[in-house]
């Protein structure tokens, strides 16, 4: 949305992240622009104001970070101090903690990322193997200028740019969810907060065999279904770098790698009863759970020795 009144822009803030309070501080006519990917874990906004604000908001109930791509944020969460946020340093929101963005200037093209609090803590213990005893206590900057902070704004930038276009793969929910969950847990992992050191050390061990043959029954079961590594992780009641190792150790390969193969057994079953005047490769490969045509086939060819539409036809 572009728009020049406020409470459109209000409304549009409030709609996709949180109820506030703003007075603009910059008297010249402004023109703010939004584009936001909203989803049930993490919304994503890249958001530009176009004059100096100010914006009150209570509890957020939620885990936030503001990325400025330029300009700087001024900004405070109860009890901390007041912080500034640059393109190479994030503020980081507690979801408790009457929040200011003291000024956020008229030239601060900003990356605002929402996470509640439930899909968070749910990743971290996955991410453990173990319940999440205490809220999360982030550090209230982290550097976006190397390492894992600048992966994870990397991530970010690609969400925002894809959002934009109706056709990108972040629509498809086998793509879109998977970079969603890449968000909360870039943030666990380039973040500060008192998990970190188990974090770094979690999951050196391989899950028993049973943990995997849970994950060999389920995709069997059901191998169309859009699964992702932390849903096969939940299903294996064990945290993802575990069932990681496990997975190497008794089959040999990975989880998804698993499914791929399996994905491509059951379309090669399929090719060879369907009727060619009536089923196409590209109708076999997504019901098979493929969701891009041209990489089914390479695979296919990979693992067969002949294309897709060779076993089709014959």
């Amino acid at each position: 949305m572009t728009t020049s009144d406020l409470d459109q822009a209000r409304s549009l803030i409030s709609d996709h992240f949180y109820s506030h309070a703003v007075d603009v501080l910059s008297p010249a006519p402004w023109r703010a622009e939004f584009h936001v990917a909203s989803g049930d874990a993490v919304t994503v906004g890249d958001c530009y104001f176009g004059a100096d604000v100010r914006m009150r908001f209570g509890d957020l109930g939620a885990y936030h970070v503001d990325v400025p791509l330029t300009g700087e944020l001024v900004w405070r969460q109860a009890p901390r101090e007041m912080s500034v946020a640059t393109p190479t340093c994030a503020a980081v929101f507690q979801p408790v903690g009457e929040s200011t963005l003291e000024r956020w200037s008229g030239d601060c093209q900003l990356l605002a990322v929402k996470i509640e609090q439930d899909a968070l803590e749910r990743e971290l213990a996955a991410m453990l193997d173990a319940p999440v005893g205490q809220r999360v206590l982030f550090a209230p900057t982290f550097d976006l200028s190397r390492g894992e902070g600048a992966s994870w704004l990397r991530l970010l930038k690609l969400i925002s740019a894809d959002a934009r276009e109706q056709q990108s793969l972040l629509h498809h929910p086998e793509v879109g969810d998977r970079l969603r969950d890449s968000v909360i847990t870039g943030l666990l992992l380039a973040g500060q907060h008192q998990y970190r050191p188990m974090l770094d050390g979690a999951g050196a061990v391989a899950a028993s065999p049973r943990a995997v043959r849970r994950v060999v029954e389920a995709v069997r079961a059901d191998p169309q279904r859009s699964y992702t590594i932390g849903e096969l992780a939940r299903i294996a009641l064990v945290s993802r770098r575990s069932l990681q190792y496990a997975f190497q150790r008794h089959l040999g390969t990975t989880p998804m790698a698993y499914l791929r193969d399996v994905r491509l057994e059951l379309s090669h079953d399929m090719l060879r009863d369907c009727d060619p005047s009536v089923t196409t490769v590209a109708d076999v490969a997504y019901r098979s759970g493929f969701a891009h045509l041209g990489r089914f086939a390479a695979a296919y060819r990979t693992r067969f020795g002949v294309s897709p539409s060779t076993t089709l036809r014959s």
